[in-house]
């Protein structure tokens, strides 16, 4: 009984650290912008600037550490990594389960996105099953002691899996999990689909006796029915609170907001262009690739010379930051802001491109394998 509980906790968490780690390095600077968040939760922001780097080396050595623990290779040395690595996920689940300040913890990416007490859960599982693997370690099989192809096997998925980190870094996931892959509609991705409802929310007052002292909290609905405004004696304090009392369908675009400098609203016209138009992703403009924005102006000029095809520049950066880096750039295309975070989930470069036609992503590029303009519009203007 005991070796077929050994096997299995062996297989379990091998088997689900190296998807895992596999999934995260998928999305190696998704991972990293999780990163950067509790970077921010434990005054850290000093590491941010490394916050991919280390994203791909925690991948990696969830794989590797997978890996080794399925081959029973060097088990003492394994156990105890798997051991150290779950109290410090178990450690950061918790505090965001408990404090409610990282929405979701990354663990499978956006693959399959888990609540704070999810994550919570599935670290306390995994932290029961790696002690016992830890305690009896000694029972834990190798699938071969010649140490010379212990050390090749551990090579080879070290490299490989460093390597698949660092490939999906320069040119984008290999899979796309995020609402803004190719093929999606953007304008069907921001709406809610007949029949179904949206998220269900209570305004929650705080009030106060002026006479007792006495608090107390009521949602809006009671506070009318109840007419407790007609009330001197009752006030409200503080803010009101929105709280959630019934889950409703999850738009999958729900934050995407384009305006131009002056703060006037055109989602409704870029993202419903029924002709072909590229959208320039560049979220950090101070940090963007500035060869690469180069290439991609030349593109919008002969796109639009030649095929009349309308390119924007969408950044999260100020209107004045922004119209000074346009002219030190010379830029043809027009200048859009949004939000940096779905700018950061549009394309995972800085700067990245989306091919829109009617709304619809046609295809999208990192900076490092962008198409030439002979390439484009052979394969989509020219039919």
């Amino acid at each position: 009984m005991s070796k077929i509980a050994l096997n299995f906790s062996r297989w379990f968490v091998g088997i689900l650290f190296i998807f895992s780690g596999l999934i995260k390095a998928n999305d190696p600077l998704g991972f990293g912008y999780k990163l950067q968040e509790y970077f921010e939760v434990f005054h850290l922001t000093f590491l941010s600037n490394w916050a991919t780097g280390i994203a791909i080396i925690l991948c990696v050595l969830e794989i590797v550490l997978g890996a080794l623990l399925l081959f029973g290779f060097w088990r003492n040395q394994v156990t105890k990594g798997l051991l150290t690595l779950i109290i410090f996920f178990t450690f950061l689940t918790f505090v965001s389960a408990a404090f409610k300040v990282v929405t979701s913890c990354g663990c499978f990416g956006d693959a399959i996105p888990l609540t704070p007490w999810q994550s919570f859960t599935k670290d306390l599982i995994l932290l029961v099953m790696i002690v016992y693997l830890f305690v009896h370690r000694n029972k834990i099989e190798p699938v071969t002691t010649n140490l010379a192809w212990q050390k090749r096997v551990a090579s080879l998925v070290l490299i490989a899996s460093l390597l698949f980190g660092l490939f999906t870094y320069n040119f984008s996931p290999i899979l796309d999990f995020l609402p803004y892959k190719i093929g999606s509609s953007i304008p069907e991705s921001m709406k809610i689909p007949a029949g179904e409802k949206p998220d269900e929310f209570l305004i929650m007052y705080q009030l106060k006796n002026k006479a007792t002292g006495e608090t107390k909290t009521m949602s809006d609905k009671d506070y009318l029915k109840l007419e407790v405004w007609k009330d001197n004696n009752w006030e409200v304090i503080g803010n009101p609170e929105k709280k959630l009392i019934k889950k409703g369908y999850d738009v999958k675009i729900k934050d995407l907001l384009i305006a131009d400098a002056s703060g006037t609203d055109y989602t409704k016209e870029i993202v419903e262009n029924p002709y072909y138009n590229l959208v320039v992703v560049a979220y950090d403009l101070k940090n963007t690739n500035e060869k690469a924005i180069a290439e991609t102006n030349a593109l919008a000029l002969n796109a639009a010379d030649q095929f009349n095809i309308r390119t924007i520049l969408l950044t999260s950066n100020s209107a004045q930051d922004a119209d000074a880096f346009s002219k030190k750039m010379k830029l043809f295309m027009e200048v859009f802001y949004a939000d940096a975070v779905p700018l950061k989930s549009m394309v995972r470069a800085n700067p990245g491109v989306l091919l829109l036609k009617n709304g619809v992503i046609i295809n999208k590029w990192h900076y490092h394998n962008l198409p030439s303009f002979n390439e484009l519009s052979e394969k989509y203007f020219t039919k």
